[in-house]
């Protein structure tokens, strides 16, 4: 007979250990209400039987950007903690109040991804943060954290990390997003403290706050799942049979982009969409006044992709309107010259 396989040892956290092989629901307290009701942050360990890596996957860190928990629902669902090698830590809300009162910041107005790694002892957002980082990025190796847009804004799904780490950028390209950002870690984001903290991190951009978009989620269970498979913690025949869209290999890579603005107030007509190759001086859309008369011509001010667009009808003058990525030339082509 063969020798009987030593399961791995339990996992801490929150007080309680999860036995290898299993799944468990734990709540990590956040505060209390005034009522006396107490304010946790949810998580969801998976524990699979064999050794890997241990990887986190956190949604609506802004409390009205929902796209992310239903991502990590139906990602929960394809994972079993008796095929998964190694472990998830998946933490569907951040922002548990930001979330119940509807509103993207804390009750103190402070924004949650601009307070990590945050303090036990410091604001609400400090603490919350803290918890975070201490209960789950800090026994974690690499960490995927899920947005969307903000202020009536959509954003075509992407990828926003380190390129200039190889390990990361070879798990975003696994991913398979239409767009792989190179983007600035930013002081007191989730990214920048996990970073400090020896953890690769992810950041998926896609579709609009307080809506459940499919052309959001799909891309992102689907990139979450092949990234899990390419650390081994599941196999790729089960990724194949799990994964309804198609990866883009490679994806679009930038390094630079903007935003066109507004140069009148006034009622857009948007015409570009999401993923639309646009050109310097191309037409976007149309500013028009109360009376239908036309203002201004909305134009692409680079040539690039269309990564985000603005879902509000009136503007003001200076506001954002479409989001303009450049793109980075493929590796090994020749750069081009002007005849």
């Amino acid at each position: 007979m063969s020798p009987a396989r030593k399961l791995r040892t339990s996992f801490p956290i929150g007080g309680v250990r999860v036995r290898a092989g299993q799944r468990r629901e734990v709540s990590l307290i956040v505060s209390r209400l005034v009522t006396g009701a107490e304010v946790t942050l949810p998580v969801q360990v998976v524990h699979g039987r064999e050794e890997g890596p241990v990887v986190w996957l956190d949604a609506a860190v802004h409390g009205d950007e929902v796209v992310g928990i239903e991502v990590i629902r139906r990602v929960l669902a394809q994972l079993s903690p008796r095929t998964l090698r190694g472990t998830v830590l998946a933490v569907p809300i951040v922002n548990v109040l930001g979330v119940v009162t509807g509103d993207r910041y804390l009750p103190d107005r402070r924004d949650l991804n601009r307070s990590f790694p945050g303090s036990a002892r410091g604001s609400l957002a400090s603490r919350i943060a803290h918890l975070l980082m201490t209960e789950v990025v800090a026994k974690c190796e690499v960490g995927i954290d899920l947005h969307t847009g903000s202020d009536r804004r959509s954003n075509l799904p992407q990828i926003r990390c380190d390129l200039e780490d190889e390990r990361t950028r070879e798990l975003a390209e696994a991913f398979g997003a239409p767009v792989i950002y190179h983007a600035r870690l930013r002081d007191g984001s989730l990214r920048s403290a996990a970073r400090e903290a020896g953890a690769r991190v992810l950041l998926y951009e896609a579709g609009e706050a307080w809506r459940l978009d499919e052309y959001a989620i799909v891309p992102g269970v689907d990139g979450v799942l092949r990234v899990l498979g390419s650390l081994g913690m599941i196999d790729e025949e089960d990724v194949e049979a799990a994964v309804s869209s198609e990866p883009v290999w490679p994806g679009v890579v930038s390094r630079r982009s903007a935003w066109v603005r507004a140069r009148r107030t006034g009622m857009v007509h948007m015409e570009a969409s999401l993923g639309q190759r646009v050109h310097e001086g191309e037409r976007l859309g149309a500013l028009f006044d109360s009376y239908g008369r036309r203002l201004a011509i909305v134009k692409a001010d680079r040539d690039g992709i269309v990564i985000g667009r603005s879902e509000a009808p009136l503007v003001n003058r200076g506001d954002a309107l479409v989001h303009i990525a450049e793109i980075e030339p493929p590796a090994g082509s020749e750069p081009v010259t002007e005849s």
